[in-house]
């Protein structure tokens, strides 16, 4: 990057490669504050810039208008004029002939022909020879007169010097031009003709295709390519008539900023108008501005590319903007507000436990920054400069996003989540006291008959938004818990029993206790942990269940001692546990990977469960399907992926490939369970 001071004001030139960048013009901009700025991809569309310097194309055209004049004049001529009198016309012509019109009379056998043709350059030793030969054929007095004349004219060595110029400047001006490329993407096309081939049967067809896949020619391409973007660029426009205009903003700081945009690398800035004027708002991170750092927020546009923005809408500005490519220099007022000190970006990784589609937000500052995502999608939140809208890049989409998206902020998105929340408690219609005490003394029996902790109150007040993440790379000898979550008959019991019986050296399940008493075909510590009623009340008042319930009087309950036992003996310990025991299990220290086990479409759910002997009834299956979806919906944000069992052999099998990608790969988790 330079920096210059002209008449008081600055000149700032970025140093990114001289490209061209494309974006899709945005939908409906006129809903939002911003608009983004940045270049059209319709390259392809426009005329190509000539590559010829201005001085040679001048040149050429005198040349050209002097040939036709010459032209004319010879028509006018007498073709059987004496020798004299051609002396005469070639000693007129030379004057008129030179460096700007290197061109002489063909018929008189000395010519440099045509700039479109070869040139062929008047040698002194030819025109001395010529003389002499024609110093015979002359008779009268006059024409001897002029022939010796011109003799000593050529003799002379200043005369002779300025020949030898005079044909240095012809060859070189009168020299080919080298091709110039009509198109960049000479590859692009090949691999069309590839594609056209790949159905030819011909052995010519056959013998081009692989000609072209061959690595020279591929080498050859690629440079063509490279050579052609650079050529194919206009040149650089000078900054001459930016700084005649420079008094007009009288006593403002103004400054002169180039960017130059690669093809791969958008401009990313959005503006806004604040009256007649034409504001950065907004520096989006992996964009053209914020790499050359000669933008910032806050700066007025006055010119672009000698274009005057002020009074412009942010629309003008845009379609202004979506014709310019390359070169692109701003005339700026730089913005008053103090610059915060540089400060280390630190990438923050976070698991988005809900949907977001901008284009169904009507508070994104700037739509088509706007990024999508679903819920359980992991963020890379590069920027919280502005805390009400991050900017992101969704995880596995970084080499295919050269631009970070917007995303609203952690708080922002709890405060209008509340509000919403807020707003339709109070259009919800008054219902009757009877139902409403049916529905809430139904929910309290229900935590009557299974409890997982005491919050769950709570739980469901909790706005989520997004959850810190850390890559985790589960130890040799200490298995994260495989936890199975789904509604009943969706088959996660009969995986789980599965994967014991395929593998019983690897796979375990957690003993449970039990305030009953043993059975006489029971062992303790295998079949159950028979411990007394006070002991199993005393213990899950410590919070040592991850579950429990009451059953004919009888105490149940996993306790976090029993599934610690199994993966202290190196296996994997198997649990398929109710949704309200998930958050007791994840603020352990199991560190539990969950699948959720989804049903598959009602008819296939009948299919299968018809294997099974069984024939449910249509209200069966729907309600099955309908708590599957309740599931996904409170506790989605718990699990780390979801298999739909359309088959139990196929299900089965993507279960193990999932546990056996536990010791390959490393997998997101919460980054409190790393501290």
């Amino acid at each position: 990057m330079t920096t210059s001071h002209v008449n008081g004001h600055v000149t700032e030139d970025s140093d990114s490669e001289k490209q061209s960048a494309d974006l899709s013009p945005p939908e409906e901009p006129q809903k939002h504050r911003e608009m983004a700025v940045d270049c059209p991809g319709d390259l392809g569309s426009r005329a190509m810039p000539i590559r010829r310097s201005a001085q040679l194309e001048r040149i050429r055209q005198q040349q050209e208008d002097m040939r036709r004049r010459r032209e004319e004049e010879e028509k006018k001529q007498d073709l059987d004029v004496t020798s004299s009198m051609r002396l005469k016309k070639l000693a007129q012509i030379l004057p008129k002939t030179g460096i700007d019109n290197p061109i002489f009379d063909t018929e008189e056998g000395i010519f440099l022909e045509s700039p479109n043709r070869a040139v062929k350059v008047l040698e002194v030793e030819d025109l001395l020879s010529s003389l002499k030969d024609i110093q015979h054929t002359l008779v009268d007095s006059q024409s001897q007169e002029d022939l010796y004349l011109l003799l000593q004219l050529v003799q002379n060595v200043d005369f002779q010097n300025a020949i030898k110029i005079h044909n240095s400047v012809a060859v070189h001006m009168n020299k080919a031009s080298p091709p110039y490329p009509l198109l960049p993407n000479a590859q692009e096309l090949t691999q069309e003709v590839q594609h056209v081939l790949h159905s030819c049967h011909q052995k010519e067809g056959q013998e081009l295709k692989a000609l072209l896949n061959t690595p020279h020619v591929q080498a050859l391409l690629l440079a063509h390519d490279k050579v052609a973007e650079q050529e194919m660029m206009p040149e650089p426009v000078s900054e001459e008539r930016y700084y005649e205009n420079i008094g007009q903003y009288g006593d403002e700081t103004v400054k002169i900023v180039r960017i130059e945009k690669a093809r791969d690398i958008p401009l990313g800035a959005t503006v806004r108008n604040e009256l007649d004027s034409v504001i950065i708002s907004r520096i989006v991170k992996g964009g053209a501005a914020e790499k050359s750092g000669l933008l910032h927020e806050g700066d007025e546009i006055l010119e672009i590319n000698g274009i005057g923005i002020r009074g412009k809408d942010v629309n003008e500005v845009f379609e202004l903007l979506a014709d310019m490519h390359g070169t692109l220099s701003f005339v700026l007022i730089p913005s008053q507000q103090a610059k915060p000190p540089p400060s280390k970006e630190t990438v923050v990784h976070v698991k988005a436990h809900f949907d977001y589609d901008p284009s169904d937000d009507p508070y994104v500052p700037c739509r088509e920054l706007g990024l999508s995502f679903q819920k359980g999608d992991i963020l890379h939140v590069i920027s919280q400069d502005d805390p009400n809208w991050w900017q992101a890049y969704r995880d596995g989409d970084e080499d295919n996003q050269p631009l970070a998206g917007l995303v609203p902020g952690k708080s922002f998105q709890q405060q209008r989540e509340a509000m919403k929340q807020t707003i339709e408690e109070d259009k919800e219609p008054e219902k009757s006291g009877k139902l409403w005490c049916a529905k809430k003394n139904k929910k309290k029996r229900k935590k009557i008959l299974y409890n997982a902790n005491k919050n769950d109150d709570y739980d469901n007040e909790e706005i989520l938004t997004y959850e810190e993440m850390s890559l985790y790379h589960q130890p040799a000898n200490r298995k994260r818990p495989i936890v199975l979550i789904g509604p009943q008959n969706c088959g996660q019991n009969e995986l789980r029993l599965r994967l014991m019986n395929s593998e019983p050296d690897r796979f375990a399940a957690a003993v449970p206790h039990t305030s009953r008493g043993r059975r006489d075909n029971e062992v303790a510590g295998r079949d159950y942990h028979f411990v007394s009623r006070q002991m199993f009340e005393s213990d899950n008042a410590s919070g040592k269940f991850i579950e429990f319930g009451e059953f004919e009087k009888n105490l149940y309950g996993t306790s976090v001692d029993s599934v610690r036992q199994i993966i202290n003996s190196g296996k994997i310990c198997l649990l398929s546990l109710h949704t309200q025991a998930l958050k007791m299990l994840r603020n352990s220290d199991l560190k539990p990977y969950i699948i959720f086990i989804a049903p598959p479409s009602q008819e296939r759910l009948r299919a299968l469960l018809a294997k099974e002997g069984r024939n449910p009834k249509p209200d069966e299956l729907r309600e099955i399907i309908e708590k599957a979806r309740e599931m996904e919906q409170n506790n989605g944000h718990y699990f780390d992926t979801a298999i739909v069992n359309t088959d139990l052999e196929k299900a089965f099998q993507e279960l193990l490939r999932l546990i056996n990608k536990l010791d390959t790969e490393p997998q997101w988790v919460p980054s409190s369970w790393l501290r």
